[in-house]
């Protein structure tokens, strides 16, 4: 899952970027209004994180340029201001949701799994493959009761292709998901992450699930 990140204090960017990466979402990072709404054009993000005091333009602005564009990526508002103005404010430009700070990271967590599930493009709580066993919400995986670790990046490329079952998936299709704006489709990482996540998955089981197409990418699936 990519995110958009949209803060102009460089701490706090940092400080969510890095909390949300160790949960294995993709994340890009924006300082003001204007750079909000260029990446937002150029990306497709399943949401966005909005700072409302942001330079340029707010995220009030931001959030009802978007609206007025078209976009329906769900809308996370962050801000110190807690009146209710604010808030009803932010909700009638398009927020689908609103996080006061200071704020638990467990609970900013929370609120995306929910703008996410809320979505069009809903995250299931559990995807199973064969034996192949999900959970979306914990981030854990199981092959045949027996429960894989997988570091988060391991993870968030498993759950892709779990996600993307039976389709063929390119290298620019997972380096968009899975990495941010400043991976490099064209290396080598992505071979890397295959390999090491078909050792952990394929390994010792009879049934292989991660398979190669040469010259077209990757596919999870029991039936190849």
């Amino acid at each position: 899952m990519r995110l958009l990140l949209v803060e102009d204090e460089v701490r706090m960017a940092n400080f969510i970027a890095k909390g949300l990466r160790e949960n294995a979402y993709a994340v890009d990072v924006a300082a003001n209004g204007e750079d909000a709404l260029y990446q937002a054009s150029v990306n497709t993000y399943d949401a966005i994180i909005l700072d409302v005091m942001i330079p340029h333009k707010d995220g009030f602005t931001v959030c009802r340029e978007l609206r007025e564009k078209g976009f329906r990526t769900p809308v996370l508002m962050l801000t110190a201001r807690d009146a209710v103005e604010d808030r009803i404010a932010g909700l009638d430009f398009g927020a689908d949701g609103y996080l006061t700070k200071p704020f638990e990271f467990g609970e900013l967590l929370a609120r995306i799994r929910a703008l996410l599930r809320r979505s069009g493009d809903v995250r299931p709580a559990k995807i199973v493959v064969a034996d192949l066993e999900i959970d979306t919400t914990a981030q854990k995986v199981w092959r045949s009761g027996r429960e894989i670790p997988l570091t988060a990046k391991e993870y968030a490329l498993l759950e892709y292709l779990a996600r993307e079952k039976g389709r063929v998936v390119g290298r620019a299709d997972i380096a968009e998901h899975v990495w941010d704006e400043n991976f490099d489709a064209f290396s080598n990482l992505i071979d890397v992450y295959i390999k090491r996540l078909r050792s952990k998955m394929d390994g010792n089981f009879a049934v292989q699930l991660i398979h190669t197409r040469r010259g077209a990418g990757y596919i999870l699936d029991e039936n190849v």
